[in-house]
């Protein structure tokens, strides 16, 4: 019994050692690890010249073109273009059947015959009338006549004038039918309105299309002036505010590869595209719809360009020449150690821990903050020896690989500008670094 004891005792003690080993050694790993220097690239800080860039997508489209619909309804019975013709103000597109359109015309021709014949014999009988009416006022003056027969002759040249005046009503009454009808009947024919191309044609032959008159109505065909074409693109509400009228641009089409064409902002969106201002536009997976709005940009260049073409363009909003620059990538987010200080001060045993997710476009910075902590503020690392300094900085604009430094450098410093992972998330004030041989990563660039 005592030596199973003294057994059971050994064994305890062997555990114990054997676990004092493990923790040993994963300490000395883990502070081993720590120690190690974390490889990373510098890059001097230098003066350059940046152009800010807003980059979107859209279509080219025509700068004129005419969406053509009938305004009466009925059969196409003429159609004498076909897709992609050119063709000149005034010339025919579309016939469409004049039958019923004829009939109505004619009939409300009819009744504005009749109606005159109405209004002349009208004309007639207040003549006839008033003539009566005369004579009886001359025979009552005399009293050669009795008041009831003098009140009878007033009555009929009265009633005279007031069917004088009805049937001078129905004329224009009949004759507004009959303009409205021959109006109608001209509709029937539709003539191209400007020079330019069919670029999109919907209808053909034989086919029914509803007017316009009372609904959209059918859109037969599209003609437009492909000399003049234009990009249409979508600005994020952020970025168009940087926009303004006459800033130029460089677009890349897709259908042109390896070329650049040239423009300018020629229109601005004053409301957001397909926005409704009383309520949130949700997407049918649940998130809210980014605002949009639409910019118009002149295409200088003439090309054969198709309407509905994709295109790239980069537009130059704001400019810095000879500023102070670090590669975009080296700034990145921290948070403040007194401020974390501060908070352990303040009583919190264990303050909420703070993700910083950093990123190097200026207008896409986003915190994620678990608890409320004091804010990340922006840094670069220093290269000072074997290990790095954390530095607040300032930034200003930036292009797709440089960012303007207004604050916290000076000229020829030395600042890591890669790995992306040790500036995001390894290195720390003070940490050792070791300089590797590979080239800086570039962030991509903004709008891609």
């Amino acid at each position: 019994m005592a030596v199973s004891k003294s057994k059971k005792r050994k064994r305890r003690i062997i555990y114990f050692f054997i676990f004092i080993l493990v923790v040993g050694l994963g300490a000395k790993s883990m502070f081993t690890k720590r120690d190690l220097p974390v490889t990373v690239q510098e890059e001097k800080v230098a003066r350059r010249s940046l152009t800010e860039l807003v980059v979107a997508n859209g279509k080219i489209q025509p700068v004129l073109q005419v969406k053509i619909s009938p305004e009466v309804s009925g059969e196409i019975i003429e159609l004498p273009i076909k897709e992609g013709q050119l063709v000149k103000k005034g010339d025919l597109l579309v016939k469409i059947r004049p039958d019923n359109y004829k009939a109505a015309r004619d009939s409300s021709l009819a009744n504005y015959k009749y109606s005159l014949a109405n209004s002349n014999t009208a004309v007639a009988n207040l003549e006839k009338a008033e003539l009566e009416y005369k004579r009886n006022d001359q025979l009552f003056q005399h009293k050669l006549i009795s008041d009831s027969d003098f009140l009878t002759a007033k009555t009929t040249y009265d009633v005279a004038k007031a069917a004088l005046d009805a049937a001078k009503e129905q004329v224009g009454m009949a004759k507004a039918s009959l303009q409205s009808a021959e109006s109608d009947l001209s509709k029937t024919i539709i003539f191209a309105p400007i020079d330019g191309t069919v670029s999109k044609l919907n209808s053909q032959l034989g086919e029914r299309v509803v007017g316009t008159a009372m609904m959209a109505g059918t859109e037969i065909m599209t003609v437009a002036d492909l000399n003049e074409m234009e990009a249409r693109v979508d600005i994020g509400e952020v970025d168009v505010v940087l926009i303004a009228l006459g800033q130029k641009v460089r677009l890349d089409v897709d259908a042109f590869k390896d070329r650049k064409f040239n423009g300018s902002v020629t229109d601005i969106a004053n409301s957001a595209k397909n926005n409704d201002t009383s309520t949130t536009a949700v997407s049918s997976t649940g998130t809210q719809d980014a605002t949009k709005f639409q910019v118009k940009i002149r295409v200088k260049e003439k090309e054969l360009f198709l309407p509905g073409m994709s295109v790239t363009a980069e537009i130059e909003t704001r400019s810095r020449t000879n500023v102070l620059t670090v590669p975009i990538q080296s700034v990145t987010t921290r948070v403040p150690k007194d401020a974390m200080n501060t908070n352990a001060v303040a009583g919190a045993s264990n303050p909420p821990p703070v993700v910083a997710v950093a990123t190097n476009d200026a207008k896409s910075t986003d915190r994620k903050r678990m608890g409320e902590t004091a804010k990340p503020v922006e840094v670069v690392f220093i290269v000072e020896g074997d290990h790095v300094k954390m530095r607040p900085v300032k930034r200003g604009i930036s292009d797709d690989n440089y960012v303007e430094i207004t604050d916290g450098l000076t000229e020829s410093e030395q600042v890591v500008s890669g790995g992306s992972k040790a500036i995001n998330r390894e290195l720390e004030d003070g940490k050792k670094i070791m300089i590797g041989s590979g080239k800086p990563e570039m962030m991509p660039g903004k709008g891609s």
